[in-house]
């Protein structure tokens, strides 16, 4: 075995997969040591008043872990959405605790205190049991982050294994930078929702290496829809999120760029299905 070989064996060996971690502990590996305070906690008891009505058990932080503690000891807020409870759906509930947690750092940036955000997004969008009301959360939490956004960079992180798809696909959309690993998807339809409304032709929701090689997060930073691609590893994300925060608020948010994104979907020539090469081309302005 080579140098090289036995030192990319030791660092796999050394390393700490954020995927495999539940919304707390990935909150909690984030921030610096010692300084995770969570509010709203299981203890508090503040469950979706709709899940049982449904014959649905709750979880009694309705799936979403928001903390306060330090990043790089610098004042943070982590918003983290466990994909293990009802695909990580955004109700009521748990987007009220996100969409609150975001208005509090946006004041606190107004009294002189440089709260930071980071959304841990793990969600398959909004919680179909409950509907309009999950949607009016989302659309909270979307005004929020753009208005935290003028103060402090909001930083989203896409890890996987759910992805993150619906209304906060347009979420992380608004995020002053997103980061994304190799496990992660991100988009606005989810493959199942895709087969189901145009068919399996087009697009086949069982075939991954398909799925990922369009939606994953090496096409997404590939196609500069994610800023970062990282490592499935704890550290290497926490070392990420240290440097795009010192890096400050970027030049232009991703969202104002609209006018040239539509144009690349305007290049797009849908008479043939694309495959992940053309989709990388026609992001980088490359394709005709």
């Amino acid at each position: 075995m080579t140098d090289a070989s036995a030192n990319n064996v030791t660092r796999l060996l050394q390393s700490r997969s954020f995927v495999e971690l539940g919304a707390r502990e990935r909150a909690r590996a984030l921030l610096d040591a010692g300084s995770f305070r969570e509010l709203l906690d299981p203890f508090d008891r503040v469950t979706s008043p709709w899940l049982p009505k449904q014959g649905i058990v709750t979880q009694a932080d309705d799936g979403v872990v928001v903390a306060k503690g330090t990043i790089d000891g610098q004042p943070a807020v982590i918003a983290a959405i466990e994909g293990a409870f009802q695909g990580g759906s955004m109700g009521e509930v748990g987007g009220a605790k996100i969409a609150g947690s975001l208005e509090l750092a946006a004041e606190d940036n107004r009294n002189g205190i440089p709260t930071r955000a980071v959304l841990l997004l793990e969600t398959g969008g909004v919680r179909l049991q409950e509907a309009n009301l999950g949607l009016a959360a989302i659309a909270e939490i979307q005004a929020a982050i753009v208005e935290l956004r003028e103060h402090q960079p909001v930083i989203g992180v896409v890890a996987g294994s759910v992805g993150c798809f619906g209304g906060m696909g347009i979420a992380a959309g608004l995020c002053s930078y997103l980061v994304a690993t190799r496990e992660a998807r991100i988009g606005l339809n989810g493959p199942q929702v895709i087969e189901q409304e145009a068919g399996i032709e087009e697009y086949d929701s069982r075939d991954r290496p398909f799925i990922w090689s369009l939606t994953g997060g090496e096409q997404r930073h590939a196609s500069g829809l994610a800023d970062s691609y990282v490592a499935d590893d704890s550290d290497a994300i926490r070392a990420e999120l240290q440097k795009l925060f010192a890096q400050g608020k970027p030049a232009q948010p991703r969202s104002r760029r609209h006018a040239w994104f539509l144009q690349r979907l305007t290049d797009a020539d849908t008479r043939e299905q694309l495959d992940a090469a053309a989709v990388c081309a026609l992001y980088q302005g490359d394709a005709q």
